[in-house]
């Protein structure tokens, strides 16, 4: 599996940080919903900081899995922008809902990681997701049933040293964060319909133009992510069937960030 720009920079990050010394540092850094006033900073350092290496190894398994076709989906800045929101809203979440006690410290990339796993989920829904490698589950049961869970955990107490709030804001800020997202892909696309499909204050012409469906259709296919690669051919038959005035501006985009990165010796 491929790694994108941002996925292999938060996993190196998360995995320096494990290993350096935990004493002041590591509380400096941790969220102790009690003195959030005093640190805001910790909102986002404590993302990076985890309780044990199992605890490590699954959120950043998270990352590894679903992370690359999201941000690929994305974009980087929006990509981080769901991350680092989801994992703030956790935090944020922990610190308003009341229970537990506000002097122990929350650490660890969970809130981040399950704004991902939604992400996922709403883009492709009726993926298959093989839990433990061999229960096929499609993501949005997956993403469902970590829903309900940390709900049940977080109101009845079981669970162990948990912060299941924590959970539930990651998912509920990705959530967000993605329909206002689509909220403004769909204004931009009427400006562009209005504007008689020639958005961004360029020509239709340019933007259909031979020389950029020739960039999009040497994308080399062999280097993508296998659901990059089906995402890609679906957009070049759109093409061949209705023209490329028929793309979303986010489906052009997608494709230019294809181009770029796959096309033309480009490097991964």
């Amino acid at each position: 599996m491929f790694l994108t720009p941002w996925v292999r920079r938060l996993l190196i990050a998360n995995v320096i940080l494990y290993f350096l010394p935990q004493g002041v540092l590591y509380y400096t850094l941790a969220f102790v919903p009690a003195l959030a006033i005093q640190r805001p900073w910790t909102l986002v350092t404590y993302m990076f900081l985890h309780a044990g290496t199992m605890h490590l190894l699954f959120n950043m398994i998270g990352v590894f899995f679903f992370g690359p076709r999201l941000e690929s989906r994305l974009g980087a800045r929006d990509f981080l922008w769901l991350y680092f929101l989801s994992g703030i809203g956790g935090a944020l979440l922990s610190l308003v809902v009341p229970g537990g006690d506000p002097r122990i410290p929350i650490v660890g990339a969970s809130g981040a990681v399950y704004g991902v796993v939604a992400g996922f989920a709403y883009f492709w829904p009726r993926d298959k997701i093989l839990i433990w490698g061999v229960l096929p589950v499609e993501a949005w049961v997956l993403a469902m049933f970590v829903v309900f869970l940390s709900l049940w955990q977080g109101l009845s107490g079981t669970g162990g040293n948990v912060a299941h709030f924590a959970h539930l804001g990651g998912l509920g800020c990705a959530y967000l964060f993605l329909k206002l997202r689509e909220r403004q892909a769909q204004a931009r696309k009427r400006r562009w319909l209005e504007g008689g499909g020639s958005g961004g204050g360029r020509p239709a012409k340019a933007r259909g133009s031979r020389q950029v469906l020739d960039r999009w259709q040497a994308i080399e296919r062999d280097r993508l992510h296998e659901l990059n690669r089906e995402e890609v051919d679906a957009l070049l038959d759109k093409i061949s069937t209705s023209g490329a005035q028929s793309l979303t501006p986010e489906e052009r985009s997608f494709l230019d960030r294809m181009a770029e990165r796959y096309s033309g010796g480009a490097s991964n």
